[in-house]
């Protein structure tokens, strides 16, 4: 399924992700929160700080779209985001974790609104590459692959199948662009058509 296309399903999707996400982590203590997340440079603070801040993006997109605003997912571009996803890193853990209840309860009334409403506006571009009615999907992006990123348990086996169907198909096709080298292509798609293994230092670039 093309989620991009459902936005309705893609938000059902997020409200059951952000629950998963809430249970793992709601017992989360301060030593906790400064440890090391699988991102380089991040501590489970920033990772939970950033789903936070990303839910209210999206949350202001859509909101926007409500009233026939086209609006940035951030006013100040990539440096707001990077401003307070450093700041809110190292709040206490119960702050952190009212932040984000507070953040996903948000995005997840906002689906509602909209869903009552139609998804309107949905090729709003809010100055980015994908249109609003795009965000439910990719919020649930987010959410489950920075689930995986906190390194607290939960893993790419357990992402579900919907999610899979969809971003595996997004990801393969993005491949090629995040490849660094032309034989590293070559490669790579030799593989893919079953003409050669996988080369174990084979990597791409973030998507």
């Amino acid at each position: 399924m093309d989620l991009e296309s459902n936005p309705q399903r893609a938000a059902e999707l997020v409200r059951e992700a952000q629950v998963r996400l809430m249970r793992r982590v709601e017992q989360l203590d301060d030593s906790d929160m400064r440890s090391a997340s699988a991102l380089p440079g991040w501590s489970v603070g920033h990772v939970l700080t950033h789903l936070a801040r990303n839910a209210d993006a999206h949350a202001r997109r859509l909101a926007g779209s409500l009233v026939g605003e086209d609006v940035p997912k951030y006013e100040q571009g990539q440096e707001q985001r990077a401003s307070e996803i450093e700041s809110g890193a190292g709040r206490p853990a119960a702050e952190i974790l009212a932040d984000l209840a507070a953040s996903q309860g948000m995005i997840e009334d906002i689906f509602e609104q909209c869903s009552a409403a139609g998804w309107p506006n949905g090729h709003f571009l809010g100055g980015g590459d994908y249109g609003v009615v795009d965000c439910p999907a990719h919020r649930l992006r987010e959410v489950e692959m920075h689930h995986v990123d906190l390194g607290l348990g939960y893993t790419p086996l357990d992402w579900p199948e919907e999610y899979v169907d969809w971003d595996l198909t997004v990801l393969l096709a993005s491949t090629s662009s995040r490849m660094g080298s032309p034989d590293t292509r070559r490669a790579f798609m030799a593989w893919l058509a079953g003409r050669g293994p996988l080369d174990p230092d084979t990597s791409l670039k973030p998507w």
